[in-house]
């Protein structure tokens, strides 16, 4: 029995990535990334900047931040929506929905930037857990994981969210 599953699976052929790591070991994963598997530490500064889009975003108020979008910005949240368009609107779209809580408070677990080498394309990577109170009072909270892509130019054009809410605060 045995041996007739490994001859029915033995003709599967899976797709797989092999990579040489920095130290010279190949690696074979089991699934080839659609997308990259080609990343290096990115620039720091675009991390920098992402961390001060979220600071903005706890302080209730977006402008100091507009000027780090593209004029083309594309930002999927985590409701499963999209939204494309000028800058100007995704950022006064943004503040709007910002404006329907009196307090928001982030706590930042993790943060890197990276670049994707292949692609010649970077990008922030962000995880962390978002407390916000509604003007009703409603404590809210949320885990996060965000990815943020910035152009040639060092603006912001596309993020995409992932969340899951949590317990909120006692």
């Amino acid at each position: 029995m045995i041996i007739a599953l490994y001859a029915c699976n033995s003709d599967k052929k899976s797709e797989t990535t092999e990579v040489t790591s920095n130290d010279s070991t190949k690696m074979d994963y089991a699934y080839k990334a659609t997308y990259s598997s080609d990343f290096e530490m990115g620039n720091p500064k675009y991390a920098e900047a992402v961390l001060k889009l979220w600071k903005d975003w706890d302080n209730g108020d977006l402008s100091p931040s507009k000027d780090m979008f593209a004029d083309s910005v594309e930002i999927y949240p985590r409701d499963g929506s999209r939204m494309v368009g000028p800058r100007d609107s995704i950022v006064a779209g943004a503040q709007q929905f910002r404006n329907s809580f009196t307090k928001v408070e982030s706590v930042v677990h993790a943060f890197f930037p990276t670049r994707a080498k292949d692609k010649d394309e970077d990008w922030v990577c962000i995880w962390g857990t978002e407390y916000s109170t509604d003007k009703a009072g409603k404590i809210d909270s949320v885990n996060l994981q965000e990815i943020w892509r910035f152009n040639k130019q060092g603006k912001i054009n596309l993020m995409a969210q992932h969340g899951q809410a949590t317990k909120p605060p006692m």
